[in-house]
């Protein structure tokens, strides 16, 4: 999608499975099955997006996905089906080196972990070695000391090594990244969890991460267990839906599969989506 001289692509680290339990919180599997099917260990397929934003001096990639480095492991419990994100890089006739920004809506590993690999030696090392990583700065402050509930969500292989070299900038609340970009803090999900606003002539679209994961998750009680503070992603989700409606925002889905992104609409009372391919 264009806006002006900027483009917007949805691009994809692949698939993961996660316990349908935890993603769909206090909704009872009879009433979330009737849309999204589990395996036979109660996991559901999620995609892995990120967003490529292409400014003419600029470009900005938003989240990395699960990365290459734990594929074994990441395999076994979370049926990752992932290591994509380069490829789809070079479809756009890019690579690691031409990223400018890497812009983290949170540091979970389903996220963050493409923002490291291990070189021919076995050490990690930033994939996008020119870029600037931003990041929240409580986000930063969460993944290095989570509590017991949040830390299994961290992997501190995807975050120290930039954090040590200086290359992770942490950003204090709402930010203009770059014209027509920005960053709205949500908290919710986790600590320092924001969303990106990209605005071009009449075109707005929000990248909405895990603030509302899958289009499955417009409903404003479908809040995943994993949420950190439920109620703030509550609120933070009402404002974001009465946003989209009023303004025609085009949302994007950080964990959406066979719908990633789309147009909301409220009738009597019900939302409805849209569908929109990126």
């Amino acid at each position: 999608m264009n806006l002006g001289d900027t483009s917007v692509q949805i691009i994809t680290d692949g698939t993961l499975l996660m316990d349908g339990g935890a993603i769909f919180g206090q909704v009872p599997k009879p009433i979330w099955e009737a849309s999204v099917k589990s395996d036979r260990r109660n996991r559901i397929r999620l995609g892995l997006n990120c967003l490529l934003i292409q400014m003419p001096n600029t470009n900005i990639l938003v989240d990395t996905g699960a990365g290459s480095k734990r594929m074994d492991r990441l395999k076994d419990a979370y049926g990752l089906n992932g290591n994509k994100l380069l490829r789809e890089l070079k479809k756009h006739s890019l690579t690691p080196r031409d990223i400018d920004i890497v812009l983290l809506t949170h540091l979970h590993f389903d996220h963050a972990g493409g923002c490291t690999k291990l070189d021919r030696s076995g050490n990690i090392v930033p994939t996008f070695p020119n870029a600037d990583y931003m990041v929240q700065s409580s986000a930063l402050e969460e993944a290095l000391s989570p509590n017991e509930r949040s830390k299994s969500l961290f992997i501190r292989d995807d975050f120290q090594p930039l954090h040590d070299k200086g290359m992770l900038k942490p950003l204090q609340g709402d930010t203009e990244i770059a014209p027509g970009v920005q960053v709205r803090q949500t908290d919710g999900h986790s600590n320092g969890h924001q969303v990106v606003l990209i605005e071009g002539g009449s075109e707005r679209i929000a990248y909405l991460a895990d603030l509302i994961p899958t289009a499955y998750h417009l409903a404003l009680p479908y809040i995943a267990a994993l949420d950190q503070s439920p109620n703030d992603t509550l609120n933070q989700k009402r404002e974001i839906l009465d946003m989209a409606i009023s303004g025609g925002w085009l949302l994007v889905f950080g964990h959406g599969l066979d719908q990633k992104a789309g147009y909301v609409e409220e009738r009597k009372g019900r939302l409805s989506l849209l569908p929109v391919d990126m």
